[in-house]
């Protein structure tokens, strides 16, 4: 053993034996190896004589990056070398025949040597076939005689010219795909029809003694048959080999599902639809249809399953694109004569997913559209699809036990179930939208032997023919629904009067109430069924269910279902809040712990249901003002009582004290979504009376638990539920809850309380002037105390949670300066306390107007100094109410935004919001122009347009059209300007971004 043998042996090794230091000696004398201009000849020489296929291994590697980085350059004495070299070795030849110490490589060596070989081998044909290595394929067939060993090298051969250069299935570039179109046209001009011959001479001899041979020459050959010529496999000879072989049982699966799949490469292969009809026609598929029917987890039934799936998918392409009437007959008699086996394979199979059959059954009911109304088969096949449909979506009992509880089995189990249904019901709304009748007569007496059964094993299938029953109401409109057509009619009424043995299952119970919330339009137009509806929800079947996953969704749909029916329900609300009592008092109960909720809002929605139903105004003004009293009352008084032992909670008491106060605003703010602002500020002023004290209390949260984040978040929640509700009457109560949200807010919270501000002004506009005056100074000192006057620094390290806080407070800052400025507001600005903070604010638009990275900051912040032009500049000849604005507006918001800042790069004129962004600018000027005159425009041309070098007539003509009425014409100039400008910046370097 030399050196460089040692070496490569060092390097490979990977136990930990061999000194670090070694090893890495061993690699770097590789390298320098590697770097040899002999390296070629030393691995040629290596392969000759050595059998470690450590070394095998490494020469081979390196030939390989040789050839493929710097064959160009090598000479063409050691290209020939190299490829007579690597061509004996793969025909199981001594390069050296002379001395008695030559090897062959492919003796007994190991699969990954021969696949590198191949490797090789195929990079040489990528450079020099056809042109200088012409013969290459035609020499190798004689070699073919020594039997298995070349025979199996061959097939490797070609699996990697399919891997390396031809298949599709990998990212090709454009000169890989000329090489590839340029290797296929020789082999089709030169030798297929040989390498054809030998492959069914091959398959010939040895299907009786080397089926592992056989099964490799043929899944070789399976990757040639789309590019090479048809009639080299369809013929009397090759069709009845594969047949021969996919039919004889008993022997070697492998080689049957090897010929499946090259009758599969047959069937899809692309060719004219005519053509193609005919050859399936006669390949008398239905030999195979048995097969599938073997062991469901075997190869072969999978290759079988995925042969039938391919035949059934270009038969129907065959019928969509042939254009004679027999054509069309013969691909419909090939269909119904495969769909059964179809069937058959989704039901049973596993298949691959490069055939998808729900695919392939959603196309066919498409194409079937053609046909209306269905044939007799055609019907016949739709409801063999809606059957396994049905069987398809089935839960499987074993993990019925995990499904009701929810563990982690059950809710994985049920994420796939989700998943794998989506398809399924698409298929299943297209057959519904097909045959109506036939979809719905089956979900019919699916349901109906659902309900005659009294066995609680049929789970699964109550399961199943409930989701069936919620899926196709997406395929309905709601026309249909409301006037129950088809047997909708039927099936609705069944549905809600129905109470199945298994209704203690969580799915069933969820199914169930998912699909009659899905039905509700029925029932809005047929209120004789309301009764039964809300007893479904209010019984054991909905929110009083054992399982409070199933209460907790019950609640939600409920109040959905509330939604819809409204006024319908007047008549039963009395029982549905009696019902509703002991849920009711679990939140009003002190000892409430909102456990059974598990801190989820959910638990909410029953209370939002209840405040839709009494905020009504057909609601009786005595009954509603009981209704909400006796709701109000005690689950005030649970917070007036824990805020007045605050002090005395232990620390183990606090955090479920804690969380049942949130769940107490969150049961108060959702009671106060039925009631809206007329009803209680003008026609029930009693009930907006009641809301006020609930504010009032609700506000006392703030003062004791003031640094508590959830409960602040939910009372500023509760605040803006009640400036929708009671209007201006709000107002008395604000200063003390604005007051109590800023003094103890962190920037997440700032934000929280700007967001309501924005709504205050929103909703009253100037009418909350003196509130916005008196808290602006506190809100602009605080922020600015937090945001940094520079940009936010970018790159590794500057993502962190503080830094998306502070972020997220200055982009609804500009939303709060903009909502102000939009608002008639901006005067606040001017108030001796906010004045000292004007800079400030000043320089953080501008320096926002020009680079902040979002383009629709940008945009807010030029509307803001628009609205503020506005604002505070009167006339030319008048000086702004503001001393120094109108300077800084030139000098700098002009200069640096409206004209600089569009010279950037970073300005791409090609993005949507950043044209919007240039419109604003130009309007800008527009309105700097008439509050300014010839002031400004003397002073924008000067500073801008003269210091860019811009020409004379060009700035004369943007003077013009300034003056002018025409902003789009403006605009398009302008534009032109900068782009322009852009251009020679690029060209010349010499205008600096200011």
């Amino acid at each position: 053993m030399d050196d460089v043998e040692k070496a490569i042996l060092i390097s490979f090794e990977e136990s930990g034996a061999i000194d670090s230091a070694l090893k890495s000696q061993a690699l770097s004398f590789c390298q320098q190896i590697k770097e040899t201009p002999t390296v070629c000849r030393i691995c040629i020489e290596k392969l000759c004589f050595c059998n470690l296929v450590q070394v095998q291994f490494w020469c081979l590697q390196t030939l390989h990056e040789v050839i493929r980085v710097k064959y160009a350059m090598l000479s063409l004495e050691e290209k020939d070398f190299i490829r007579k070299s690597v061509f004996s070795m793969c025909c199981f030849e001594v390069i050296d025949d002379k001395n008695n110490n030559a090897v062959r490589i492919l003796e007994g060596a190991p699969a990954f040597i021969k696949n590198k070989l191949a490797q090789v081998f195929v990079t040489l044909v990528y450079f020099d076939y056809p042109l200088i290595w012409s013969s290459v394929f035609v020499d190798f067939l004689p070699h073919l005689r020594k039997g298995a060993v070349v025979i199996d090298m061959f097939c490797r051969i070609l699996n990697a010219l399919d891997d390396e250069l031809i298949s599709l299935d990998y990212p090709r570039t454009p000169e890989e795909m000329g090489v590839a179109g340029r290797v296929k046209d020789a082999i089709r001009q030169q030798c297929i029809t040989q390498i054809v011959n030998v492959w069914y001479e091959i398959v010939s001899m040895y299907r009786n003694s080397d089926l592992d041979l056989c099964s490799s020459v043929l899944e070789s050959m399976r990757r040639y048959i789309s590019w090479i010529d048809i009639g080299l496999i369809v013929n009397d000879a090759f069709i009845p080999l594969l047949f021969q072989l996919i039919l004889v049982s008993g022997r070697s699966e492998q080689l049957q599902g090897a010929a499946a799949g090259c009758v599969l490469a047959v069937v899809s292969k692309r060719m004219d639809h005519q053509s193609k009809l005919a050859i399936l026609q006669n390949l008398q598929i239905n030999r195979v249809f048995g097969l599938v029917t073997g062991d469901i987890d075997s190869e072969l039934v999978s290759k079988v399953a995925a042969l039938i799936t391919g035949y059934a998918v270009e038969v129907l392409e065959c019928y969509k694109r042939v254009n004679t009437e027999d054509a069309k007959g013969v691909s419909l008699e090939l269909l119904n004569e495969v769909l059964p086996s179809v069937f058959y394979v989704m039901q049973n199979c596993e298949v691959d997913n490069t055939f998808s059959i729900v695919q392939f059954l959603s196309c066919y009911v498409a194409t079937m559209k053609s046909l209306s109304p269905l044939r007799e088969k055609q019907l016949h096949h739709v409801g063999k699809m809606l059957e396994v449909i049905c069987a398809q979506i089935r839960y499987d009992p074993i993990y019925r036990e995990n499904l009701d509880m929810l563990d982690k089995i059950g809710r994985e189990e049920e994420e796939k179930m989700v998943e794998f249904r989506k398809d399924l019901f698409v298929l299943l709304r297209s057959v519904a939208r097909v045959a109506p009748d036939v979809t719905q007569m089956f979900i019919r007496n699916s349901l109906v032997s659902c309900i005659s059964s009294v066995s609680e094993r049929n789970v699964e299938e109550v399961e199943a023919s409930l989701s069936l029953l919620y899926a196709l109401g997406e395929s309905l409109s709601d026309e249909a629904i409301k006037t129950g057509s088809g047997l909708l009619s039927e099936l609705v009424p069944t549905l809600i009067s129905t109470r199945f043995q298994c209704h203690f299952n969580r799915l069933v119970a969820l199914v169930y109430l998912e699909t009659i919330t899905r039905y509700i339009k029925f029932v809005q137009e047929h209120t004789d069924y309301v009764p039964m509806v809300l007893t479904a929800f209010l019984d054991e079947r909905g929110i009083h269910h054992p399982n409070f996953h199933v209460r907790r969704r019950a609640s939600y749909l409920f109040m959905r279902v509330v939604k819809l029916l409204k006024a319908k329900l007047v008549p039963f609300i009395e029982s549905i809040l009696q019902s509703l009592q002991d849920t009711v008092t679990r939140f009003t109960s002190l000892n409430h712990t909102s456990n059974d909720f598990l801190g989820s809002e959910d638990g909410s929605h029953i209370f939002e249901a209840i405040g839709l139903l009494i905020g009504m105004e057909d609601v009786p003004s005595e009954k509603q003002s009981d209704y909400l009293s006796s709701l109000l009352t005690p689950l005030c008084h649970q917070v007036e009582t824990l805020l007045i032992n605050a002090n005395a909670l232990s620390p183990e008491e606090s955090p479920a004290k804690i969380a049942n106060i949130q769940q107490v605003i969150m049961a108060i703010n959702a009671l106060s979504k039925g009631f809206s602002e007329r009803l209680v500020t003008a026609s029930r002023p009693a009930i907006g009376v009641m809301f006020k004290k609930t504010l009032d209390v609700l506000l006392q949260i703030l003062v004791v638990f003031p640094k508590i984040e959830p409960l602040r978040n939910k009372v500023t929640s509760f605040i803006h539920r009640m400036v929708d509700t009671l209007g201006a009457s709000v107002f008395p109560f604000l200063p003390k809850a604005l007051g109590q949200l800023l003094a103890e807010s962190e920037p997440k919270e700032m934000v929280g309380f700007l967001v309501l501000l924005n709504q205050l002004i929103c909703k009253f506009s100037t009418s909350v002037h003196d509130i916005v005056e008196e808290v602006f100074p506190a809100i602009a000192g605080r922020i600015f105390s937090l945001i940094p006057t520079e940009p936010f620094p970018l790159g590794h390290g500057t993502n962190s949670e503080e830094i998306r806080e502070l972020q997220e407070l200055q982009k609804t800052l500009y939303t709060f300066l903009h909502v102000i400025t939009t608002h008639d507001l901006s005067s606040v600005f001017l108030s001796p306390k906010s004045r000292d903070y004007l800079d400030k604010m000043m320089q953080l638009l501008l320096q926002s107007a020009c680079h902040h990275e979002d383009i629709l900051v940008r945009k807010a912040c030029v509307q803001i100094f628009i609205r503020l032009i506005k604002d505070w500049c009167t006339r030319p000849d008048v000086e702004a109410k503001v001393p120094g604005f109108r300077s800084f507006i030139i000098d700098g918001f002009a200069k640096n935004c409206c004209f600089y800042s569009a010279l950037d790069k970073s300005f791409e004129f090609h993005d949507a919001n950043t044209l919007i962004l240039f419109g604003e600018i130009v309007l800008a000027q527009k309105v700097m122009y008439e509050k300014f005159g010839d002031g400004f425009l003397i002073h924008f041309v000067t500073n801008c347009f003269t210091t860019a070098h811009c020409p004379q007539d060009v700035a004369a003509q943007y003077c013009q059209k300034l003056q002018g009425n025409d902003m789009k014409a403006l605009r398009s100039f302008y534009q032109s300007v900068i782009e322009n400008l852009r251009l020679r910046q690029q060209q010349n370097g010499n205008l600096v971004f200011r």
